[in-house]
């Protein structure tokens, strides 16, 4: 009897699950470009001519190989608009009851299918995504008993298990976390290599007209997509990573500099979150790094920890805490995001810098996301619902099993510290510190009230008072609530006034 195996736009593997046992004489893949995955957020346009080139790159693939695969398109008039009902339009036609697929990576679709294993005619079967390196399993056997979820003690366990960087299970170098190490602003006269671009074939053509055409009043431009689409292209792009930036990685992997978002990061989590990559490979060749001499000892550690620690962390809390996660809202934020996040159009340089280079991108750092993004977002008390549309619809990365705790959790502190210990809240002095975004605002960076201050200076202390129930109690923010309170009563008032009107001119959607 033959089989349906249905590969989704993020599994783009051979070596998935779902294609394990496939019997190329009787069996046929299934993909499809659906409206309910292309509309269910926003998605900038970059992001989805990336999905839908790469979906059709690994579908010839595939038949170059020997599959039997049935594709189809978003513009296709058969199209039925969603992926369980285009198996069981394909199943209806050859008279297939067979299904298979590798569990999707996000829990809404998980659902849709859980449910119609239990409800259709379908024989629907759901096997585990085993590219990741800790299963759901794993990661409830870690948080078992823990009174405090901690990404460093999983990263740990991780590295020992996969041998990473060790010598008799113990770390190289003695420390397990340099992080401490890379923290660096990065000098003008240093100059990142430039990112890899890759000239579009017939196919992504194609789909950038169709991306145009249906999308336009999507985020970002269509024609200018760049990025690769094919295994050849990430592994390309990997190995200019691992050649000409991951020795300068570490220093400055928090570092920003204005009109140059890519630095020394690896741009590969387009290409690792879609399946173009495995973390094992990328992991490997990194370790490799280290031990032939190319790169050094906290530049390898702190991009692997990224990869074996933060990812695989994210991606089990996520599968633990789902569906309630994604309502949490622990400091009862309700401000609406502001509409410089989608339009640049803010006084505030730091911003304006990071939503340009989102806008034209549909990508930034993650330190442009966490600390100035977020750290916005925060500090304003914005909407948790209303940011996590944004992230997941902004960036060509994203997906939400890890833009969902990286912003309810980090980002926000929506969830009161299941993920992270303390909110990442920070004045203008981080941004000064890590970038050169404060020499070209208007807005003075060094002055802490009054309407030239920069906001993030007054927002700051305004965020710790205001939320003084919820954060005072927290033994990492001691220090910055005994300095608020040996303020006295006329700063303390400078800063609330200050606040107002900045949030006042947010309501009345004046230019800030």
């Amino acid at each position: 009897m033959a089989t349906l195996h249905l590969v989704l736009g993020d599994q783009l593997s051979e070596s998935i699950s779902s294609l394990r046992d496939f019997d190329k004489a009787h069996d046929r893949i299934l993909m499809a470009e659906v409206a309910a995955e292309a509309n269910y957020v926003k998605h900038h346009q970059l992001k989805l001519v990336l999905v839908f080139s790469a979906m059709r790159h690994f579908a010839k693939h595939l038949i170059e190989a020997g599959y039997q695969v049935t594709y189809v398109t978003l513009d296709d008039p058969r199209n039925s608009g969603s992926l369980l009902s285009e198996c069981q339009r394909f199943c209806e036609a050859y008279g297939v009851s067979d299904v298979v697929l590798t569990e999707p990576a996000e829990y809404r679709l998980f659902k849709q299918f859980y449910d119609a294993s239990l409800q259709s005619d379908l024989s629907i079967i759901m096997r585990e995504d085993d590219r990741f390196l800790a299963s759901k399993r794993d990661f409830l056997t870690f948080a078992e008993g823990r009174k405090q979820l901690r990404m460093e003690y999983f990263y740990r366990q991780m590295r020992v298990r996969y041998q990473v960087l060790l010598e008799d299970d113990k770390p190289i170098g003695g420390k397990w976390n340099l992080d401490a190490e890379n923290r660096k602003s990065i000098p003008d006269d240093i100059i990142p290599p430039k990112p890899m671009r890759f000239p579009a074939d017939d196919i992504t053509n194609t789909v950038k007209a169709m991306v145009a055409e249906k999308f336009s009043q999507n985020m970002g431009d269509a024609t200018e997509f760049e990025y690769g689409v094919t295994q050849s292209h990430a592994d390309a792009v990997l190995k200019q990573f691992i050649t000409e930036r991951l020795p300068q990685f570490g220093h400055y992997q928090d570092a920003m500099r204005q009109g140059d978002p890519w630095l020394f990061h690896s741009h590969i989590s387009f290409y690792l979150n879609c399946g173009l990559l495995t973390p094992l490979t990328i992991i490997r060749q990194a370790e490799e790094a280290y031990h032939n001499g190319h790169a050094p000892l906290n530049a390898v550690e702190g991009f692997i920890r990224q990869i074996l620690g933060w990812r695989e962390y994210v991606r089990g809390l996520y599968w633990m805490k789902m569906p309630d996660y994604s309502a949490l809202n622990y400091l009862r934020a309700e401000r609406a995001l502001p509409q410089f996040f989608w339009d640049a159009n803010t006084e505030m340089n730091c911003l304006k810098q990071c939503v340009s280079d989102t806008v034209q991108y549909a990508y930034a750092h993650h330190i442009q996301r966490l600390m100035v993004l977020g750290n916005f977002a925060l500090l304003a008390g914005l909407a948790p619902s209303e940011v996590n549309n944004w992230y997941l619809l902004v960036y060509a990365d994203a997906y939400e099993w890890v833009e969902l705790p990286n912003v309810s959790g980090m980002v926000l502190y929506a969830d009161g510290g299941v993920l992270a210990s303390k909110p990442y809240a920070a004045s203008g002095t981080y941004i000064d510190k890590m970038s050169d975004y404060c020499k070209s605002c208007q807005y003075k960076v060094k002055q802490k009230n009054g309407e030239e201050a920069c906001p993030f200076n007054y927002l700051y202390w305004d965020f710790l008072d205001r939320n003084r129930h919820f954060l005072e109690g927290n033994p990492r923010l001691g220090m910055p609530y005994r300095t608020l309170n040996r303020m006295t009563d006329e700063k303390r008032e400078a800063i609330r006034d200050d606040s107002d009107r900045f949030f006042l001119k947010l309501e009345n959607n004046e230019k800030v």
